[in-house]
């Protein structure tokens, strides 16, 4: 079946009589070079506008124009001051406080800095979409997210059983995750009814779906192993003590130039994010918001807007902030063979076996 807006709109949103809707994305400027994929996807927001706008006066809501900002150049950065309505500059916030849905397609993932406006809100959601494409309509995009919740549900539980994880990969690299029982699970199932505005759930990656947890972070953190990732023809490999990647080994210009920036930005060698994917129209694609709910998939970099410490303040500039997901669902160069969750009475309960989720 051909996906339907309308349809998607009001299972994620459920919009109610008044509601305001605000279609975003960012734009290249300076040396941030636009690309191929960038384009078609500002193309696929003023669509979806359009068809918002169309839709509009029947539901009884409003659909403003479209709002623009120039690209911040780094994924989860804070956004700019001023944005763009119609080529006139206006304030960033005072826009978003006079919105109550937001829909964003940037380049640069927003969903950070659009989380803390969402969390204080007491109507607004937002459904961060950094890097989605055109086909995800007939993809991630298109799953049952009522399913999709309740699935959520019942892993959140189960991963709020756990205090650690380890973690086999198909390289034969192994970590150990420690997930202390005050770092709740939280989940990602897509639904943004009006009941979920200024709270942890007021905002959604989509094409939706995963839980995750924020690893500890503190000097006694006993996260420690190795994370394995293909870039190009090479396995670069993190090395993991006390949640920090300590080094990134491997050969190749690309890798040296990955350790280089680890090395320059302690903000960077934090473990984020310790996460399951669970949409099952989900597919393998090279695109992390994608791929990211396929499967396992951890993160370094920023963690407060999840609840964790290192947050803008521990990158060396606002600039190099980061959030980056390096994923293994099934279907990706490097898979995970399999995962344990690991009770405090040390028993185990696997939850991955060769890319496929087991719950």
């Amino acid at each position: 079946m051909a996906f339907n807006l309308e349809n998607f709109f009001d299972d994620i949103f459920c919009p109610e009589e008044g509601e305001v809707v605000t279609v975003i994305y960012d734009l290249p400027h300076g040396d941030i070079a636009d690309n191929p994929a960038w384009q078609e996807r500002r193309g696929m927001a003023e669509e979806w506008r359009e068809k918002l706008a169309a839709i509009a006066a029947r539901r009884r809501i409003t659909v403003n124009p479209l709002v623009t900002y120039y690209a911040t150049g780094g994924n989860n950065a804070d956004l700019p001051a001023n944005c763009f309505i119609d080529g006139k500059e206006t304030d960033f916030n005072e826009m978003i406080n006079k919105s109550s849905i937001i829909i964003a397609m940037p380049e640069f993932s927003a969903t950070a800095p659009l989380y803390y406006l969402a969390k204080k809100s007491d109507k607004l959601r937002v459904a961060s979409m950094p890097g989605v494409a055109k086909f995800m309509e007939e993809s991630g995009l298109s799953a049952d997210y009522t399913a999709i919740s309740k699935k959520c549900k019942i892993l959140e539980e189960i991963f709020n059983q756990a205090i650690a994880a380890e973690v086999t990969f198909s390289s034969g690299h192994k970590c150990y995750f420690d997930l202390p029982a005050e770092n709740k699970a939280l989940i990602d199932d897509g639904i943004l009814h009006p009941d979920r505005a200024g709270g942890e759930l007021s905002l959604s990656n989509l094409p939706a779906g995963e839980v995750f947890s924020v690893p500890n972070e503190n000097e006694d953190s006993r996260t420690e192993g190795e994370l394995p990732e293909k870039i190009g023809d090479e396995i670069a490999v993190y090395v993991i003590k006390h949640n920090r990647v300590t080094d990134v080994r491997g050969s190749g210009p690309a890798i040296a130039e990955l350790r280089r920036k680890f090395r320059e930005d302690p903000g960077w060698c934090n473990i984020a994010e310790f996460a399951i994917g669970l949409n099952d129209k989900a597919k393998v694609t090279g695109i992390v918001l994608e791929d990211e709910k396929a499967g396992f998939h951890w993160a370094y970099g920023r963690s407060d807007h999840f609840g964790g410490k290192n947050g803008v303040k521990n990158f060396i500039s606002p600039e190099n902030v980061v959030h980056v997901d390096i994923v293994y669902a099934k279907g990706n160069p490097i898979v995970c063979s399999k995962l344990d969750l690991i009770s405090p009475d040390n028993s185990r309960r696997t939850l991955i076996v060769d890319g496929e989720l087991q719950v």
